[in-house]
């Protein structure tokens, strides 16, 4: 029998003491297993790490999207890797098309590691930090920073998508919904904000996909959808956009498959990456890291 180790977070949002036995469980029917729990910031890089120098089978985190963001950070490329739905979207297990729950993902993703079944996907890099789904400069940045400033509950969860959504409409309300030009995107021109991605969709609103890039595929490089500017009026159309995955116009840069995109701002802006506030930067390099990790699906 092959063996794994479990990543858990115990302070995402759905992880509780009932649902880690119940993974576990799960798991253990094909695999041996050591479970392994993340002790802070950066701990779930330094656990993938070991893991893939001490030779296991697979890696498998169950968590939300930062935390399998450190993980990936670990990777070596060559041990293969299962996600665990566990955060209040966990976007990236869902858009490689793992059940939404746990229990159901860890017994497929078990099975995976005993019949050998992964996925070559690509990764997205920002000034050398890896991404699995997403990564923005500008307006989804700051919405992250203020989602982030409202702390976690008592059990240490984020707030969810409903709080999320309450977010950008405040952003919307005060800001008139108005983004004017204000990066600069190398031999494209210029830009309210940007959105990179590395898969379709972007991200979830509850259960509705958001499809920023909607042509954008794992197996690929990185497209961007980058607003040349926002007003009151563009809101509905651009929201229709996103939700439908079609309908941009003249008014939005786009770019499919691509290695490498380079973004000078007029000054610093916040930056996001799966989710997770990386501070404000005045140029920001993103890059695509192709056949970067096997996944078990």
């Amino acid at each position: 029998m092959k063996n794994a180790l479990l990543i858990v977070n115990p302070y995402s949002t759905h992880v509780t003491g009932r649902r880690i036995t119940e993974v576990s469980r799960a798991l253990a029917e094909h695999v041996e297993l050591r479970t392994k729990f993340t002790q802070g910031p950066g701990h779930a890089t330094e656990l993938a790490a070991e893991a893939s120098a001490a030779d296991v089978d697979a890696i498998v985190v169950f968590s939300g999207d930062g935390t399998y963001n450190e993980a990936l950070n670990g990777a070596d490329g060559t041990t293969p890797f299962g996600f665990l739905p566990g955060g209040g979207t966990s976007v990236f297990p869902r858009a490689l098309g793992l059940p939404r729950d746990p229990v159901a993902a860890a017994r497929a993703v078990g099975l995976a590691v005993a019949e050998d079944r992964t996925r070559r996907i690509s990764l997205g890099a920002v000034n050398g930090r890896r991404f699995s789904f997403s990564a923005g400069l500008g307006f989804d940045g700051e919405a992250v920073r203020r989602l982030d400033r409202l702390g976690r509950d008592p059990g240490g969860a984020r707030p969810g998508d409903g709080a999320f959504m309450r977010m950008v409409g405040q952003m919307l309300l005060e800001r008139r919904a108005r983004w004017d030009p204000q990066l600069e995107i190398e031999g494209i021109g210029r830009a309210a904000f940007v959105l990179v991605a590395n898969c379709d969709p972007y991200s979830y609103a509850g259960s509705l996909p958001l499809h920023i890039a909607p042509d954008a595929q794992f197996e690929e490089g990185l497209d961007f959808a980058a607003p040349k500017r926002v007003r009151a009026r563009d809101v509905p159309w651009l929201m229709a956009a996103i939700v439908r995955g079609k309908g941009y116009d003249s008014h939005v840069f786009r770019g499919h498959d691509l290695d490498r995109i380079v973004v000078r701002c007029d000054q610093p802006m916040p930056l996001q990456s799966d989710g997770e506030d990386l501070g404000d930067v005045a140029d920001v390099v993103f890059e695509a890291r192709r056949d970067a990790v096997a996944v078990l699906v």
